[in-house]
């Protein structure tokens, strides 16, 4: 594309905290890129702070749009996909198909709701997310819609089976740390995949943005899990029961990572819930595994020297200080391997393999893969003992799949994250299978 102008905007990013209205955001990100389309430039214009129109003019506007047209063709779809909490403005990631290639938008938008910035998002020359054989468009259809809990509101997407009445729904939760709704690592998306896959084979689902990507400045203090999982998937399991046509005894929560160890927690409330699907879900407490994969990186590196080993050895030492039960003299704030004493706490004093044992009615389904180094065939063998004897629990060990659910041919290290592959297709028919049989 031609350097005619590229209309990059310093944000002015600050540190104070700022909410907006998601669903109007995305509305408004939309109908400035529908206007443009229409070449209705005047008027795609007039949504820009004042304070900008002093460093475009429309015409810089119009030249913009035509020269992504000559270098890119027809426009196929443009939608608002993400967004995000940036100091007192609102962050809008905007997805651009065409005709010879794709072009992504971040819009700035102020309190005012006005645009504020506007730049296109650069091209990363890595490895692309591909639909996998399984994701048949033909046999489903996908929209938008919003997890909404008071204060939040997080973009999701439900996929629906096509020509198919009581359908179930499955409810995605996701692992630690921050994800887009596709549960996107490098260019792999597991749940995107997960989605096409059930959907395929007639099962609906949900999956939506994790609260800590839209609102990063709320985990700048004291918190848990609470806040960063459990109302948010409480919310979307209810909003399963909403979906016309869907199956009101058919409702599942599929639990990744963190989301699998805390499937029991959530499932504790939602007790018409049909079954809980635990997928590399960690058995013991989140320290152990912490330094059950650092001792494995480390291992990886072969450094056999002694400063690196008298190195380690100490940051194990800091890894333990996450032990606490308790918050004793220290503040709920105050900073342990980069979570607050309060999250630390609340997560230690809950016993996930416990806690699955005391659900009787539910049907459960523990997934785990072989070369999976962040949650081991040390935590399968855990849930196989301690939830011994249990008649409604099934388990399914696939040697040769990783963390992100993909078939790998060794167990590996993140970096293998960064080399796009598929969620198992065996993997999804076998939980398709399961939830068929009832």
């Amino acid at each position: 594309m031609k350097k005619s102008i590229l209309l990059i905007f310093a944000l002015l990013f600050t540190t104070a905290t700022f909410s907006q209205n998601v669903v109007t955001l995305f509305n408004n990100a939309d109908n400035f890129f529908q206007l443009m389309e229409e070449q209705k430039f005047t008027q795609a214009y007039s949504l820009f702070d004042d304070t900008v129109k002093t460093k475009i003019s429309e015409e810089n506007l119009k030249k913009l749009w035509t020269d992504m047209h000559t270098a890119l063709g027809k426009t196929e779809s443009i939608e608002a996909v993400q967004s995000k909490v940036q100091g007192q403005l609102f962050a809008v990631t905007v997805e651009g198909k065409f005709e010879r290639g794709t072009q992504d938008f971040i819009l700035g938008f102020n309190k005012a709701q006005k645009i504020v910035g506007f730049y296109l998002a650069p091209k990363v020359n890595s490895p692309k997310y591909l639909s996998p054989a399984y994701a048949d468009t033909t046999l489903y259809s996908e929209k938008t819609a919003y997890i909404t809990s008071p204060g939040h509101q997080l973009a999701a997407v439900i996929t629906i089976p096509k020509n198919s009445k009581n359908f179930p729904v499955i409810v995605f939760v996701h692992g630690s740390g921050t994800y887009d709704m596709d549960e996107t690592v490098g260019p792999n998306k597991p749940f995107k995949d997960l989605a096409a896959g059930f959907a395929a084979q007639g099962i609906a689902s949900i999956r939506y943005v994790k609260r800590t990507l839209i609102y990063a400045n709320e985990f700048q203090k004291a918190f848990t899990v609470k806040e960063e999982v459990l109302d948010d998937a409480n919310q979307a399991l209810l909003m399963a029961k909403t979906i016309p046509g869907a199956d009101l005894k058919g409702i599942y929560l599929f639990g990744h990572s963190l989301g699998g160890m805390l499937a029991p927690r959530i499932a504790a409330s939602f007790p018409d819930l049909s079954g809980i699907i635990m997928a590399a879900a960690p058995a013991r407490k989140l320290t152990d595994l912490i330094i059950d994969q650092n001792k494995y990186l480390f291992s990886k590196m072969n450094d056999t020297t002694q400063k690196s080993k008298e190195q380690f050895d100490k940051l194990i030492t800091e890894f333990s200080k996450s032990k606490i039960t308790q918050a004793g003299t220290m503040k709920p704030d105050s900073i342990i391997l980069g979570l607050p004493v309060s999250y630390w706490v609340d997560l230690n004093n809950y016993d996930q393999v416990a806690a699955a044992k005391n659900i009787t009615k539910q049907r459960f389904l523990v997934l785990q893969g072989g070369n999976d180094y962040q949650v081991t065939e040390e935590d399968f063998n855990l849930w196989k003992t301690g939830l011994s004897g249990k008649q409604n629990v099934e388990y399914k060990f696939y040697p040769g799949i990783n963390h992100l659910l993909s078939q790998q041919l060794e167990k590996g290290t993140g970096v293998q994250y960064q080399t796009f592959s598929s969620v198992s297709a065996t993997l999804i028919n076998d939980i398709v299978a399961w939830i068929k049989i009832k």
